[in-house]
């Protein structure tokens, strides 16, 4: 059976286990299902995890569907929370990745099926872990484009699987970049593409997540200075904390999936579709 914690995204199919959810005044989750489990071999849940709480809600679906008597639980959690804070740069700092990956190796789950995850980290630290990866999702955003493009790696730690997509196909060409991050205010800069001239061809950056945009605001002015054609965005999880406006004056069109949200004013591809 399917189980949607988030009853907006039913990225397996529609809700099956129907149940009730709140939070009580003291801000802790609840949740009680109503559906007759008592002969069910398997569930699978799917959620959207955008906040503490929402993996507080998700801990305690997992012991209400035990508690049912259910043996075999799944989980697609396709924006997996933490993953970019994946090393200690410094003392005093968590590894977040871990911390949210060993509560949920806690629960002794089947499998917990993730989307493009930030690096080979989160599939490293969960056990049982399936990795969607994007290529299909890429797939998918040039074929909405309608033209050949010219895959953008924003930066060297998406080089790996930018190669990876391009393999998937066909062989399309790859354009390196990179930047730096001021370390005295934190602020990105020294943004370089490493092509002296983009020929006018039309140009697509494709990175796991876009949170401020700031990357890809910066990455664009060069991108242009190096005489690219039409710009295109493709990220795989849209948290957008500051809006897309400022993407929209310099990008042609932006495309995300649902994993972390339902945004308007972007083009968003369902996961449903590339499951």
């Amino acid at each position: 059976m399917i189980f949607n914690l988030d009853s907006t995204f039913q990225p397996l199919g529609e809700n099956q286990v129907t149940f009730k959810s709140f939070t009580f005044s003291g801000g802790e989750p609840h949740i009680k299902i109503s559906s007759d489990l008592t002969n069910v071999e398997k569930v699978t849940i799917t959620t959207r995890v955008t906040s503490f709480n929402d993996m507080g809600l998700l801990l305690c679906a997992v012991d209400a569907i035990k508690r049912c008597g259910v043996k075999m639980i799944d989980l697609f959690i396709p924006y997996f929370p933490g993953a970019r804070q994946d090393r200690v740069m410094i003392s005093g700092e968590p590894l977040t990745v871990k911390v949210y990956a060993d509560l949920l190796n806690s629960l002794n789950l089947n499998e917990i099926t993730v989307f493009d995850p930030h690096s080979e980290v989160t599939p490293a630290v969960l056990n049982d872990c399936k990795v969607v990866t994007n290529y299909k999702f890429i797939e998918k955003v040039i074929e909405k484009i309608g033209s050949e493009v010219l895959l953008i790696s924003p930066d060297g730690g998406a080089l790996k699987k930018i190669y990876k997509v391009s393999e998937y196909l066909g062989g399309v060409a790859v354009v390196e970049c990179s930047k730096k991050r001021n370390v005295t205010n934190g602020k990105l800069e020294g943004f370089k593409v490493y092509e002296e001239d983009l020929g006018g061809e039309n140009c697509l950056i494709v990175d796991d997540i876009c949170d401020g945009g700031g990357t890809f605001m910066g990455l664009a002015d060069e991108l242009k200075k190096k005489n690219a054609g039409d710009l295109y965005l493709a990220v795989s999880h849209g948290i957008f904390s500051k809006g897309i406006e400022h993407l929209r004056e310099k990008f042609t069109k932006v495309f995300t999936t649902d994993s972390f949200k339902d945004v308007e004013d972007v083009q968003q591809i369902k996961l449903e579709t590339l499951m």
